[in-house]
């Protein structure tokens, strides 16, 4: 599925913002706590330092019990528990708060009157989680709502600045180069944008230059073609009338084979090069049925060489409105295709519905190229006596009337449907 390259780029750094966020949110808790530890020993020391200094002299052994009563941190026990200073986690029984705490304890070894004692001394380490935990949670904190507003402002700043590709973008996917209708580009001050543009629009008018002159080009050798190709007829209609060979008989069938497809030729590309001048503009209502039953004696004596059994399948009328011309132009080639690419004693399905009409028809027994059907003179077959531009005028007609064609292969059918 694709994306848009701004929520790509959104999404990178979101992603990169959640990966900092939990590597950057426990490596906080641990340094801080190993700061408070640091922290916490030092004042540990500092204590019995003190002690040592301030207190000690002054203490008697009559005097030891009564100091562990009063001083709730620091105790000093009979004989040398440790031979040296020591600091480590303890848990100790808190009976103010009646439940287990951490604490962090300092043992010293300490010489009272001659007799071995041990200084103890503990500061709870409770305190330091609380703090710890609702640092790392205002830490947190701060670290979300710093990113949602990034993020924010990213995208807000963002869609102001793509804007103009957008833009861009929107108006290149609806411009169609035989609309002679130029894209407007919004003005932009990013300097890529505008080369963009820039680009965009020498591209733009180099190529409907192009399109206009072969058009033109098309138009005109077709108008120049019609009387020659006229003459041409008329010289071999007239030598059919003297009393040629048999040689000379199967010579002038040829031509006139070749005369009569440069003529349906040359009257299909006068017939795109109208259409795509707008010169079918005008539009009436029309009844698919009653036209189809109107014609179908015409295409029933096309489709006798072929034995083709043709079925009509309707239980309502096909109501439309387009121009008359290019409707019978757009029915007969898609009834003659049906003839033309169908099969000894094959069929031919014509299903109308209120909305659509659709033609299905035996023939080769695999499906055709889509993307090349309905490009001009691709043809199915290469030697087909088609010019290739049936399918062409079909898509050109749609296209301008503002239908929809479809083709399928189901059922070993060739199937095409066009949608009002």
């Amino acid at each position: 599925m694709n994306k848009k390259l701004l929520n790509k780029t959104t999404a990178s750094f979101l992603l990169f913002s959640v990966l900092i966020l939990l590597i950057s949110v426990p490596a906080f808790y641990y340094i801080t706590e190993r700061l408070y530890i640091e922290e916490t020993d030092e004042t540990l020391s500092l204590h019995r330092d003190e002690f040592l200094k301030e207190e000690l002299p002054k203490i008697n052994s009559n005097d030891i019990s009564l100091w562990n009563k009063y001083n709730r941190n620091v105790q000093i026990v009979p004989s040398h528990i440790v031979s040296k200073d020591t600091i480590f986690d303890k848990i100790y029984f808190d009976e103010l708060e009646n439940e287990n705490e951490p604490y962090r304890e300092l043992n010293s070894p300490i010489v009272i009157k001659g007799q071995p004692y041990t200084y103890v001394g503990r500061i709870n380490l409770i305190e330091k989680e609380d703090l710890i935990i609702s640092i790392a949670l205002l830490f947190l904190v701060v670290i979300i709502i710093l990113l949602l507003g990034i993020l924010l402002i990213t995208k807000v700043l963002s869609k102001k600045l793509w804007a103009p590709f957008y833009d861009t973008l929107n108006q290149i996917q609806g411009f169609e180069i035989d609309k002679n209708k130029k894209p407007n580009f919004m003005h932009t001050d990013v300097e890529e944008f505008n080369r963009l543009n820039k680009s965009l629009d020498r591209l733009i008018e180099k190529n409907t230059d192009i399109y206009n002159n072969q058009r033109e080009f098309v138009e005109n050798a077709a108008h120049e073609l019609q009387t020659p190709l006229a003459l041409f007829q008329t010289k071999i209609d007239t030598l059919f009338q003297l009393d040629v060979t048999k040689e000379q008989s199967e010579v002038l069938s040829s031509l006139n084979k070749d005369v009569s497809r440069l003529n349906r030729l040359n009257k299909n590309l006068l017939l795109l090069s109208k259409i795509e001048n707008e010169n079918y503009l005008d539009k009436q209502p029309i009844v698919i049925n009653e036209y189809l039953k109107k014609h179908l004696d015409f295409f029933t004596e096309q489709a006798k060489a072929k034995n083709l059994n043709i079925v009509i399948e309707y239980t309502e009328k096909l109501k439309i409105k387009g121009n008359p011309s290019l409707t019978e132009v757009l029915i007969n080639n898609l009834f003659l295709n049906a003839i033309r690419h169908n099969i000894k004693n094959g069929e031919i399905s014509i299903i109308i519905t209120s909305e659509s009409i659709t033609f299905l028809n035996t023939g080769q027994e695999t499906s055709l190229i889509v993307d090349k059907l309905f490009n001009r003179f691709s043809k199915v077959n290469p030697s087909s006596q088609g010019n290739g531009l049936g399918m062409a005028i079909i898509k050109k007609i749609t296209e301008i009337s503002h239908w929809k064609i479809d083709y399928a292969f189901e059922n070993n059918l060739h199937c095409f449907t066009v949608k009002f």
